[in-house]
């Protein structure tokens, strides 16, 4: 059963990021103005994640439909990067969003969470809402 898995893994994983790119959601229309602000209010945000991850993937297209500029750091193919995060959120597992602050940084590991705080923190809000769903 093991092989199975090592062997359905990457093709899964092939498909998932396939249908991820053909479908990859379009951000909001900003003025250079509005996107300058908005990337240096997410500028504390970094996010661990793997590649293939269904999970991973959900939140990465929650971050590009929001145009949101977050430092990605892939844990499987960065080794520094999965030692980041086993030191400082405690757990090996993506997708984590760590948010600094001058209080320290908090990790935030599930994928629903991450993507509530994103809304939360960074609402889309008027035409260029309705700019983000066409």
């Amino acid at each position: 059963m093991g092989l199975f898995f090592k062997l359905i893994r990457p093709l899964l994983g092939f498909f998932i990021l396939k249908f991820d790119r053909m479908t990859a959601p379009r951000p909001p229309f900003r003025t250079p103005e509005e996107q300058r602000k908005l990337d240096a209010a997410t500028a504390h945000l970094t996010l661990y994640q793997l590649e293939a991850c269904p999970f991973c993937v959900k939140v990465r297209r929650e971050i590009l439909r929001r145009g949101l500029h977050v430092r990605m750091k892939d844990i499987k193919r960065d080794p520094v990067a999965a030692e980041e995060l086993l030191a400082g959120g405690k757990i090996d597992q993506g997708p984590c969003l760590r948010i600094d602050s001058k209080a320290g940084s908090h990790w935030m590991y599930e994928s629903s969470e991450i993507i509530s705080y994103l809304g939360k923190e960074y609402p889309l809000q008027g035409t260029n809402a309705e700019t983000a769903k066409a």
